[in-house]
């Protein structure tokens, strides 16, 4: 594989964008002991870089899980509300990222990583991949209503219906459910589009990759192998 110049400079150093652009520009950053002077340049991604004569070492690509708590939201920055990555105290944090967002008011499950190409995967429609939630009720479901969940429910200002969902009934009004879309907030309306309220969700699963249960509100941990794996 291959990745850009700049954008090698960029992630292992403290340099931004433009102040790695402007170091290749000067001559100062050599490949394979060949100065380079384009930063729009690719290389392989196991090349010699050096700048001003000290090794530049890509860092090591991140992928963490966090318990989100109601109240926090999933944005690099907000004014405000707390957001997820003011509990990380991680380096180049401008370069995290979280793939699958919750609301403000949503608990539970989000991932977060620098690899813009895992991102997507685990976030495309197209790779259909499963996400799980717990969802409390305003009124007892009924099987009428699990139905029409399950057979694709058709949302307002939406063309096409969702895709059919999974519904496993916990409670009178608790319910799992399992979708494979990522529509603005597609369970709140799914619920509303068959007649009932969701008063508490909770995401428990995307992928293959589960919540862990000793993490509690507000924790995060690196995600292990098996789990980066898609």
């Amino acid at each position: 594989m291959t990745i850009r110049l700049d954008k090698l400079i960029a992630s292992a150093t403290v340099f931004t964008r433009s102040q790695a652009k402007a170091a290749i520009r000067k001559g100062k950053v050599k490949v394979n002991g060949e100065t380079l002077t384009k930063s729009s340049q690719h290389i392989d991604e196991d090349a010699h870089v050096e700048y001003m004569g000290v090794t530049v070492t890509r860092p090591q690509l991140r992928y963490l899980m966090f318990n989100k708590p109601a109240g926090m939201v999933c944005a690099n920055s907000d004014e405000q509300h707390p957001t997820v990555f003011d509990k990380l105290f991680l380096p180049r944090m401008d370069v995290l990222h979280v793939a699958g967002r919750l609301d403000i008011d949503t608990t539970g499950l989000v991932l977060i990583t620098d690899d813009g190409q895992w991102q997507h995967r685990i976030t495309s429609p197209k790779h259909a991949h499963q996400k799980i939630y717990k969802v409390d009720l305003a009124r007892e479901i009924t099987d009428k209503q699990i139905g029409i969940l399950e057979n694709g429910v058709q949302l307002k200002d939406e063309k096409d219906r969702c895709k059919p969902a999974t519904v496993e009934k916990l409670a009178e009004k608790q319910i799992r459910l399992t979708i494979q879309e990522g529509k603005y907030h597609q369970v709140k309306r799914m619920l509303a589009a068959v007649g009932n309220h969701v008063t508490r969700l909770h995401r428990e699963q995307i992928a293959h990759i589960k919540l862990d249960p000793d993490l509690e509100e507000g924790q995060w941990r690196g995600l292990t192998d098996k789990e980066i794996k898609l």
